[in-house]
């Protein structure tokens, strides 16, 4: 199932983008909106075995759920664990949690 199903869309009317949807020959684009992301709390956290993983050079959320979570789609766990939205919001050295169980992060968040 694709993940844009669920996902709400909108329009993108603004009057900076007049020119280039001129030129495309459109009155507006649709766009899929950015999700709220949820973020495990303390309590959460706890509840879940996960190892500690150095951020290196090269590293990507999808490569480290590929390697410990058997697929890249669950990129969002190891994201939403370490309470950082995208790999810009990490620094090379810096310590991640990995959760050692997709299984138990989805039971906990149920």
């Amino acid at each position: 199932m694709s993940r844009y199903l669920r996902r709400r869309t909108a329009k993108n009317l603004y009057e900076q983008y007049d020119d280039m949807l001129e030129k495309r020959g459109v009155k507006s684009i649709e766009q899929y909106r950015t999700p709220k992301f949820k973020y495990f709390d303390e309590d959460d956290i706890r509840k879940i075995d996960f190892i500690e993983y150095a951020w290196r050079n090269g590293d990507t959320f999808w490569k480290l759920a590929k390697k410990y979570l058997n697929s890249p789609s669950n990129w969002w766990v190891i994201a939403s664990l370490n309470k950082k939205p995208t790999e810009a919001h990490i620094e090379i050295g810096e310590v991640i949690k990995i959760p050692l169980s997709l299984a138990q992060v989805l039971q906990v968040i149920q």
